[in-house]
């Protein structure tokens, strides 16, 4: 599967519609396109699928390492892969959208907000593929996507000024029905606030299409993986508006090495049999009312203190706790199985890469252990005085005092999001299965 990397001189250069609107032109000339994502996100990758009809793959090298990424990457299935970069092209200490580009060897088409700027354009355009010769960088910037672009004059001026190694992709015209609404963790998700159709679809014909699919290349293939046999655990994972910061690598891995089954603790769903439960991040506080009336927490919390192995991160570490006390002030009761409180704030309190080490067997690592993931939230946690935490923080904050993983029973309850390819996984279903 061949593929192109959509890359930002710097965040909020609108990336994430111009993505849309070559994976809308690419659908328009009968190609089956498969969206991905350079770093750890889950809001872009829900726009994707939105117009993509397909999961976004997550690409991220902190996470995953270079055959992971890479592994990822093949397990899409489509045409043409497009790659949507994170913040700026070189921003980025561990897993940069140059150093994804890199690790596939795709080519990067630069999204330029060109809403004042004409032939500096193209200036900035031939600086980004400089910078990379200059660095020593393998990053092959091929040309250009012009954000917020007029027709006419204004497009001929940027075109024209661009040096003959850089390539004019196109534009995005500048529509208000192409912004995407923000929310205190970044963009609303796809299904809350989709693009609209006809504005997307005009943006989509200003793309030059048969120029991306030219440019496009196949990565390396990566080392297969050898995946451990199935087990008799039945994993229950909770899908809903509360839990829905899921990777497609996730639910793929479970579902080879136990049986799932999903469940909404918003709609008061009974719990499914299970050895094991995984609540993934999302929103709880915009929902804290409904889930503290869910007769579904209070099933979770029995099924935690007969034994079932418990998972969860950050949303689900929220709702494991005793209660979540939300901007307003409002608090409510969540599952009460972790000793502790939680409160959010209008600022984020966290943003990192994370690295963990056991400092005690979990359900997702054995003692020693590590475990990389990253950390995006804006709540903390209180912790009681005899609060028993599993994994010391050797990269990023934790939960308190440089310690992550609240433990109780077999329940285990982290702000650190984790990849399958870290092993987490894994450890989790062979712990469901030990019960």
């Amino acid at each position: 599967m061949k593929g192109v990397v959509v890359a930002g001189t710097r965040s909020g250069v609108g990336k994430t519609v111009a993505t849309l609107a070559i994976v809308r032109a690419l659908q328009g000339q009968g190609r089956a396109v498969q969206p991905a994502k350079a770093g750890p996100d889950f809001i872009d990758p829900s726009h994707h699928e939105a117009v993509a009809a397909t999961p976004s793959r997550t690409l991220d090298l902190w996470l995953e390492g270079h055959e992971g990424v890479r592994r990822n990457y093949y397990r899409g299935d489509g045409d043409v892969c497009v790659v949507e970069g994170v913040m700026g092209l070189y921003d980025g200490d561990c897993s940069s959208t140059a150093m994804v580009a890199e690790a596939l060897d795709l080519p990067v088409v630069l999204v330029v907000d060109a809403n004042a700027g004409m032939e500096s354009v193209a200036a900035t355009a031939h600086g980004f593929h400089e910078y990379a010769s200059h660095t020593g960088r393998d990053v092959d910037v091929v040309g250009v996507l012009a954000q917020r672009t007029h027709g006419g004059r204004h497009e001929r001026g940027i075109r024209d000024a661009l040096p003959d190694h850089l390539t004019y992709f196109g534009r995005v015209p500048p529509r208000s029905a192409l912004e995407i609404p923000d929310r205190h963790l970044g963009l609303q998700m796809g299904e809350e606030a989709a693009i609209d159709d006809e504005a997307l679809d005009e943006a989509a014909e200003a793309i030059h299409v048969d120029r991306l699919r030219d440019a496009a290349r196949t990565p390396p293939r990566p080392e297969e993986r050898v995946v451990d046999d199935p087990t008799d655990a039945r994993v229950a994972v909770a899908r809903d508006a509360a839990f829905r910061f899921t990777y497609p690598a996730t639910l793929e891995r479970l579902r080879e090495r136990a049986a799932v089954a999903t469940f909404s603790p918003l709609a008061g769903d009974a719990l499914p049999d299970c050895d094991g439960i995984y609540l993934p991040g999302g929103y709880p506080e915009l929902h804290a009312e409904t889930l503290e009336a869910s007769p579904t927490m209070d099933a979770i919390a029995t099924a935690a203190v007969d034994g079932t192995a418990v998972l969860g991160e950050c949303g689900g570490l929220m709702a494991l706790s005793e209660s979540l006390t939300t901007t307003d002030g409002e608090t409510h009761g969540m599952a009460g199985v972790l000793p502790a409180t939680v409160r959010m704030h209008d600022r984020y309190q966290a943003l990192d890469h994370v690295e963990l080490r056991a400092r005690r067997g979990s359900p997702t690592a054995a003692t020693h252990d590590r475990r990389r993931g990253h950390e995006f939230h804006y709540s903390s946690v209180d912790v009681d005085g005899d609060a028993r935490f599993a994994f010391e923080v050797l990269r990023g904050d934790g939960i308190d005092d440089e310690r992550d993983g609240l433990y109780e029973y077999r329940t285990l309850g982290t702000y650190c999001h984790l990849h399958p390819e870290s092993g987490a996984f894994d450890a989790f279903v062979e712990s469901a299965a030990e019960r």
